[in-house]
């Protein structure tokens, strides 16, 4: 059985992966290069986090105004921190029109609520949230997560993996505190008493579950 080719072979493991990283459209995770880079070995993880590590320390050392960093389950190259004044400049008009203050408010309270209901935000808000939501799901940042087991089942909702790749977040742990928000999901599961067990063994089984939405959006498709 012949070994199978790998791809650029005499060029350096750093080189390949940076390669893959600048011409990925998407955050790209450590399984798609090792796919992508024909490297299989039980090593091939710690190969590609340990080139990812020294392209960081070579852009350090030459001052560049970016680095690799972990986003949404993959990598991407990001400017610095420094330079957000900058940037923000350079894509204002472009921000102003994807979200609006009310929108940006929306998503706030989902992605620290989550999974959270409409009616919640809505008071927390004071004002109806309808097309701002409709608003924020057309641009894959929020999807319907499930129903909660309540009367009407209302829908719940939370945030989407293009919300984590927008904001360059690489879980909702990087979320940063903020005051008034607690990070804490909206609704829960109501506990029974165990008073009621006997009661809830008697009734039907077909009491309402969380269950996914037939309308989530794909989370993968581009805004």
């Amino acid at each position: 059985m012949t070994t199978p080719e790998i791809p650029c072979a005499r060029i350096s493991l750093e080189q390949r992966v940076e390669a893959l990283i600048f011409s990925s459209e998407r955050p790209i995770s450590e399984s798609r290069m090792k796919t992508v880079l024909g490297i299989e070995d039980d090593d091939a993880t710690k190969k590609i986090k340990a080139a990812i590590e020294a392209l960081n320390v070579t852009y350090d050392k030459n001052a560049r105004a970016f680095r690799i960093e972990r986003v949404a389950g993959g990598y991407r190259p990001l400017t610095r921190e420094e330079f957000a004044p900058l940037v923000s400049n350079l894509y204002a008009d472009r921000q102003q029109q994807k979200l609006s203050q009310a929108a940006l408010e929306t998503l706030s309270i989902i992605a620290y609520r989550q999974p959270v209901m409409r009616a919640e935000i809505e008071v927390i808000r004071g004002v109806a949230c309808g097309e701002v939501l409709r608003s924020i799901m057309e641009k894959r940042l929020v999807k319907i997560v499930g129903r909660a087991e309540e009367l009407g089942r209302p829908m719940l909702y939370g945030t989407t993996r293009e919300f984590l790749n927008i904001f360059g977040l690489a879980t909702l742990d990087d979320l940063p505190d903020v005051q008034g928000l607690v990070r804490e999901a909206s609704w829960k599961p109501a506990t029974v008493p165990e008073s009621e067990n006997e009661l809830e063994t008697t009734e039907t089984t077909d009491s309402p579950q969380i269950e996914p939405a037939e309308v989530v959006a794909d989370t993968e498709t581009t805004l």
